[in-house]
């Protein structure tokens, strides 16, 4: 057996193993990441599309610590849209719909050129492990990768089984073979499995398809690319593009009728498929049966690529039978003719319940071995990016003997994503949303450098240029803040502090400077540091509540509770919470305090005699 010695195998080269193999490799590990042959880097298997309300977010703090995903659809975007500006600047969330075969080779070519990494086209078939931990990922091809930890960024591979109403096959995606030998090694490790599935809808033929009847996006609110669109990165300084026309139509009572009609066809709904679907992202079968008052549901058709032939139909995700599929789809306004290049279907997989993860997604009880993804019991490829930066982080500090990077919930939704897979698990694959975040007024999409920039620059993922480049920027923030501050304007028959007068509605950054207000706006008020400026005046007063607030919680929850602390024998606790406790091992009062069953007086009991433990 071939034997090479690494620091870090990564698993898988979808978006939570680029970022995890990139992050990897800057912080200055030697890094292997495992694709199988043929397989596509940063393929786009769903919507071919980054961002959206919260996974938006998602990407800017992403980019904001030194990931990359953020530079990828930047470069590789073709439609760019800034999703709920009617709303507060909480919610504004940027979305871009991608050309999947430029984003796929633009990452393969970021993996190419990466000091420290090399990409092997193979498959890892089984870990073998030390009473130490991880000591090395076993090859299809018949190589030993010996490393000091391993990164398993898996996707839907895992005892992957797709369906096609009664056809099913052994596939992590269309096409491709699953990892069954994997997934036996990691149920032989002890680790709590489950089952879960989602789908993707089928993909249409450009020509096929009569596009007036359809009506193009811009029509309905917020559907349209944005004149001046809004990057992810704050490294893009190019002016970005929108390349492509998407069109919105409705399902109709025919494709209703179709669906109830051949119901008893769908693997959902005959018993085939046992794996847990998304709530969020429910298929048509899902639509039609749950919600009988329904008479349409809103469609998409979005291109898939600049030179692309293939038209992705958001919203159509199902796994009925592929004739049945081409009613429904011919059933719709201006796809009477239309072609399908290949049928929706749905795909069951083996996930890893993240309650047996740390927060640094590192399992618990065997040193070495981090997860990030869909093994994660996520959804989407902005979470998967989120975890992987986090799994590669931790990985390279774990090799390097330093401490893990845990973010806070108040700093970064990417701390939320992690604290609600460690302390409350899945039972249903976990998409972010904005409702999640308890002080969401402080984690903007405008001010995610601001808040971790300079975690990413200690952590050394932040480049000397894009330092120089972010501190330039903070210094015209505090000037800006200063100048607001300390220049009057005349409000009504007054004169007032800019900064009190930008509180009123009616007013913004562009009337001030109208009146002489001296600020310095590279990109305008409109820009990324106009709208920094704007949401911290005018929510000055709710802001400093959050701050406050999030101090009360952190005072509260900082309380370690200590690695020997025996949860079973703390009186005044139900059998059922010190199981859970013990389970869990939660390291602070503030992460048990999330974990599901505790109550305020379960919460209260175990923080005093934590207290007395330590005294």
């Amino acid at each position: 057996m071939n034997e090479t010695v690494v620091d870090i195998v990564v698993v898988g080269a979808g978006h939570a193993g680029i970022e995890a193999g990139i992050a990897a490799a800057r912080l200055g590990c030697e890094v292997v990441v495992v694709s199988p042959a043929g397989g596509q880097v940063g393929h786009m298997p769903c919507n071919p599309a980054i961002g959206g309300t919260a996974k938006g977010h998602l990407v800017r703090e992403i980019d904001a610590l030194g990931g990359v995903m953020g530079q990828a659809i930047d470069a590789t975007g073709i439609q760019f849209k800034l999703l709920n500006r009617s709303r507060g600047p909480a919610v504004w969330s940027p979305r871009a719909q991608a050309d999947k075969d430029l984003y796929s080779k633009w990452a393969a070519q970021l993996l190419a050129t990466q000091s420290g990494l090399r990409l092997v086209a193979d498959r890892v078939v089984g870990l073998e492990t030390t009473p130490r931990g991880i000591a090395a990922a076993i090859l299809e091809g018949g190589g030993r990768l010996s490393c000091r930890a391993v990164v398993l960024t898996t996707g839907t591979f895992l005892n992957g089984l797709t369906h096609v109403g009664g056809v099913s096959r052994s596939e992590g995606r269309h096409g491709e073979a699953p990892s069954n030998d994997l997934a036996r090694c990691l149920r032989a490790l002890g680790l709590t499995v489950g089952r879960l599935k989602t789908g993707t809808p089928p993909r249409l033929h450009r020509d096929s398809i009569d596009f007036d009847r359809c009506v193009e996006q811009g029509v309905f609110h917020e559907e349209a690319g944005d004149d001046r669109p809004v990057p992810f990165s704050f490294g893009t300084s190019a002016q970005l593009r929108n390349r492509i026309k998407c069109w919105s139509l409705y399902t109709n009572q025919r494709v209703h009728d179709t669906v109830r009609r051949n119901i008893a066809q769908s693997p959902l709904y005959n018993g085939r498929i046992t794996g847990i679907g998304p709530r969020y992202c429910p298929s048509l079968e899902d639509k039609v049966m749950r919600f009988p008052d329904r008479d349409r549901h809103q469609v998409h058709l979005e291109p898939e690529g600049i030179g692309s032939a293939s038209i992705y139909v958001n919203g159509l995700s199902m796994s009925l039978p592929a004739d049945v599929q081409h009613e429904v789809v011919r059933s719709l306004p201006g796809l009477a003719d239309s072609k399908v290049i290949r049928p929706g279907y749905a795909v069951e997989y083996d996930f890893v319940q993240p309650t047996e993860l740390k927060h640094t997604f590192e399992c618990r009880h065997l040193h070495g071995l981090f997860l990030a993804g869909q093994i994660n019991g996520t959804s989407g490829y902005e979470e998967a990016a989120a975890q992987g930066l986090v799994a590669g982080i931790n990985a390279a500090r774990f090799v390097q003997g330093l401490e893990g990077l845990v973010l806070n919930r108040d700093e970064s939704y990417i701390g939320i994503l992690v604290d609600d897979l460690v302390s409350r698990g899945c039972l249903e694959p976990y998409r972010m949303f904005t409702s999640r975040a308890e002080h969401r007024l402080v984690l903007r999409i405008d001010n995610a450098d601001l808040r971790l920039t300079p975690i990413g620059r200690q952590l050394g993922l932040v480049s000397d240029g894009r330092w120089a480049q972010f501190e330039e920027r903070r210094r015209n923030h505090r000037t800006n803040l200063a100048m607001l501050r300390e220049t009057k304007v005349l409000l009504g028959t007054q004169r007032v502090p800019a900064s009190q007068a930008l509180k009123r509605p009616e007013v913004h950054l562009a009337t001030l400077m109208e009146q002489g207000v001296p600020l310095c706006l590279v990109d305008g008020p409109e820009g990324l540091e106009g709208r920094s400026l704007e949401a911290e005046m005018k929510y000055e007063g709710y802001i400093a509540q959050e701050f406050a607030e999030i101090a009360r919680v952190r005072r509260q929850g900082a309380r370690r509770i200590p690695s020997t602390f025996s949860f079973e024998a703390v009186p005044g606790l139900s059998r059922e919470v010190a199981q859970r406790l013990t389970e869990r091992r939660p390291e602070t009062i503030g992460t048990a305090a999330r974990i599901p069953g505790m109550t305020p007086a379960a919460l209260a009991v175990l923080n005093a005699h934590v207290g007395k433990a330590r005294n």
